[in-house]
């Protein structure tokens, strides 16, 4: 054990060298997802096996222990579920209605609302940011075309949206990563992130309300494929189901054959396709399911060679109470996130001294893990580089400015300062 600790700073390069890469080959290629991040987990779990002082054998078995870990496993199996789940509903039709629904009852005077709560839902429904951007961008980009309405007031409405119903989601990866490496159920934490999350909500609806131009002209809106009604029902089962406490393994396995039945029924595939779907859901999923598995890996290395204990000591010099341990996880997170600018990456790679640290100080995993799913969610928000800014923009052709969308995305600001708030003013037992 003595060469643990005379490593130093020298046991937390493998993680240096993951952000490094990720953040380097981002800045310099001009995109932060062209670069496969498994592999470059893969490449800081090569120079772990480099630099470690112990035998070969040892380290391997060090890495596949950690990989093979029962939480990362979980987070594995949950995850295809998942994905066969959003896919099989959206192959079902289940998305095109949701969008349908909503866009189809809205008055010009509210879109920036209506555009925040339809993201919102679809978000929280579907557990992607990313996709509920590139599925109603082009809707709100028209809208804003048509009237009077600021495109970037609109653009952050959805950004907003996106961002809220990813953070509640229950299907959401970084849901699925925090739950999972805090060590509470995912019907927890939504509860504990809803009490952070839901005043931030109202109080921008009530903001967009007054921002929405009341004299914006009335349009024709295109007419939205037809909806039906029945097709939500399986987003809602998941949701009910997860809510009442059932193993999430089991709620989103009865959702994708719920959903499943109903594209049967309604012809929108046959059983063969239902069965494609699903496999197709597992395949989208492989790039997550192999990060898992390779940082499992790396955070197993990084530990046991005394990586952990290097952070914790460095973090703990500024924490000195329950309260200060939730600030401190929140700032390692988001800071993690500015540099990778993957809010589940970024989770992943402070669980394991964030868990030390919610167990010294005795924080429930729900507050822990409601606390590294916003800070790293409001940093990936409002980074330019990010993903949702990327296609936000991207979608928009020009329409949409930066600086306006960061300006107008009063929920993520409101999401941050009703964090804080909620950790500044909550009651903890003295350690």
């Amino acid at each position: 054990m003595a060469f643990k600790k005379e490593l130093g700073v020298i046991s937390i390069i493998p993680l240096l060298v993951f952000v490094a890469i990720f953040l380097g080959g981002g800045i310099y290629l001009n995109d932060f997802y062209s670069l496969p991040t498994p592999l470059v987990a893969l490449v800081g779990v090569v120079v772990a096996l480099l630099i470690y002082k112990a035998s070969f054998t040892e380290k391997i078995n060090i890495f596949f222990k950690g990989a093979g870990d029962s939480n990362v496993l979980t987070m594995c199996v949950i995850v295809l579920f998942a994905g066969a789940f959003a896919t099989v509903a959206k192959a079902s039709g289940s998305v095109d209605s949701i969008v349908s629904l909503g866009i189809s009852y809205i008055s010009p005077q509210y879109f920036p609302i209506g555009v925040f709560v339809i993201a919102s839902f679809l978000s929280f429904s579907t557990g992607t940011s990313v996709g509920t951007i590139t599925t109603l961008a082009p809707i709100v980009i028209s809208l804003a075309g048509q009237s009077d309405l600021n495109a970037s007031l609109l653009g952050a409405s959805l950004l907003s949206g996106a961002m809220f119903g990813d953070n509640l989601s229950l299907i959401s990866d970084t849901t699925i990563v925090a739950t999972q490496t805090m060590g509470c159920k995912m019907n927890e934490k939504m509860k504990a992130n809803a009490r952070i999350a839901f005043p931030a909500a109202i109080l921008t609806i009530v903001i967009l309300l007054f921002l929405g131009n009341s004299q914006a002209k009335e349009i024709i809106i295109e007419k939205q494929k037809d909806f039906n009604v029945v097709l939500i029902l399986p987003y809602l089962a998941v949701v009910v189901l997860s809510l009442l406490g059932v193993n999430v393994f089991v709620s989103l396995f009865l959702g994708v054959i719920f959903s499943g039945t109903l594209g049967i029924i309604y012809g929108n595939f046959s059983f063969l396709g239902f069965v494609n779907h699903t496999y197709q859901g597992f395949t989208d999923m492989s790039e997550i399911f192999l990060l898992f598995f390779f940082t499992g890996g790396l955070a197993a290395l990084v530990e046991h060679f005394g990586g952990i204990q290097f952070m914790m000591k460095f973090i703990q010099r500024h924490i000195k109470s329950p309260k200060t341990a939730l600030l401190g996880m929140g700032t390692l997170v988001g800071t993690t996130d500015f540099c990778v600018a993957n809010n589940t990456v970024s989770i992943l790679i402070v669980s394991k001294v964030s868990r030390k640290i919610a167990n010294q100080f005795q924080i429930p995993g729900r507050d822990a893990a409601s606390v590294l799913d916003i800070f790293s969610c409001y940093v990936q928000g409002i980074i330019p580089y990010g993903a949702q800014i990327i296609a936000l923009i991207e979608l928009s052709k020009g329409a949409i400015s930066y600086p306006d969308v960061v300006v107008y995305a009063i929920y993520l600001h409101l999401l941050l300062l009703s964090a804080l708030v909620y950790i500044l003013v909550r009651k903890y037992e003295k350690v």
